[in-house]
């Protein structure tokens, strides 16, 4: 039986994945990628042109799930209630199956991401949901408060190092801290300025 396109693009990812958090993005060629799979390299080059395409495809299925997140963010009331719900939504969204090797390989290549414009655009997309977190509140506290209650989420993947812990329980730390931060925007009157 034949594999769907879809279903070989997923098995692509998801080898790709493996390899460039084994090895390193810049370690890993398409050759090894195609040889993991059993495949040939032009097998593998239908799908995908460069390794670039392939980290593309990563920050692609995360950017719709985040424009998801802030389109119904948006249509909320900007309440600490919606704030709570929505990093809750967000924590949702990076402790799904995949996810958490997708969180892993991120932190591992920062540098191979922050030079592709898909790794610009993931960049946008985290200011604009930090905004969407702190809109009732202008303040460059509620400013830095919101992006490191999202960063608390994601980064519990590389800063929390405890061994053994499970992913219901790095969550959970996470969004403690991110409800923590969050807590305080919009309770603090802006400072005054002098004259």
């Amino acid at each position: 039986m034949r594999e769907s396109t879809g279903g070989t693009r997923e098995r692509i990812k998801a080898v790709a994945l493996e390899l460039f958090s084994e090895q390193g993005y810049e370690k890993t060629s398409l050759r090894e990628i195609a040889e993991r799979l059993n495949v040939t390299k032009a097998a593998l080059y239908y799908h995908f042109k460069s390794k670039d395409e392939i980290v593309t495809s990563f920050v692609e299925d995360r950017l719709e799930r985040m424009d998801e997140l802030i389109a119904w963010a948006e249509s909320q009331p900007a309440t600490a209630a919606t704030r709570r719900a929505v990093i809750g939504r967000y924590a949702d969204t990076m402790f799904t199956s995949e996810q958490p090797s997708v969180m892993r390989f991120f932190e591992q290549n920062q540098t191979a991401l922050k030079n592709l414009a898909a790794g610009q655009q993931m960049r946008g997309r985290m200011l604009r949901l930090a905004d969407v977190l702190r809109r009732d509140d202008s303040s460059p506290a509620a400013q830095l408060r919101a992006a490191l209650a999202l960063f608390a989420v994601h980064s519990s993947w590389f800063a929390v190092r405890t061994p053994d812990i499970t992913d219901a329980e790095r969550k959970k730390i996470a969004l403690q801290v991110a409800d923590e931060l969050l807590a305080a925007i919009g309770t603090e009157p802006e400072p005054t300025r002098p004259a």
